[in-house]
């Protein structure tokens, strides 16, 4: 998720006068890139952009394959089976994938059991992959989102036994 913001002496005709599609590719470096802001001036208009933390996954360390693992809350016991009726919550916002790839077997499925630490999901948000892990050992009961789904913040992923 990106901020924008005009700079106090760009007047407004300019900055609105400032092609999408340069904005879009701007907005496209900043993401691609480990910078947290960007600052660009043309022609007497500034445009500056800046990364916003989403749920900590700025934090998070980067995997030589580009994905990054969602941030975790800390279990209290991992090896303590879940308790009845714990949900998985999304970490952040994104579109969700149960699966490597298509055609392929979701990561895990109803019935299944799974360890702490085990890789649910991922969430692509901002063109990276964050791994979704069980933070606890259980049995998952219910998958409660489609692949390919807009998942928000919070919202539940997996039910647990």
């Amino acid at each position: 998720m990106h901020a924008v913001t005009r700079s106090r002496n760009a007047s407004a005709t300019t900055a609105i006068g400032m092609k999408q599609e340069q904005i879009k590719t701007l907005i496209d470096a900043l993401a691609a890139s480990d910078l947290a802001e960007l600052e660009y001036s043309e022609n007497g208009s500034t445009l500056r952009l800046v990364k916003l933390a989403a749920l900590g996954a700025a934090s998070a360390a980067r995997s030589p394959s580009g994905v990054r693992k969602a941030p975790r809350q800390a279990p209290e016991e991992t090896t303590a089976p879940a308790a009845a009726g714990a949900d998985c919550l999304a970490p952040l916002f994104g579109v969700v994938h149960l699966q490597p790839a298509p055609g392929e077997p979701p990561f895990v499925q109803p019935s299944q059991a799974v360890e702490a630490g085990q890789l649910l999901c991922v969430i692509e948000a901002m063109k990276m992959f964050n791994e979704v892990r069980s933070d606890r050992t259980g049995t998952v009961r219910q998958v409660l989102v489609q692949s390919g789904q807009e998942v928000e913040a919070g919202q539940p992923l997996f039910r647990f036994d």
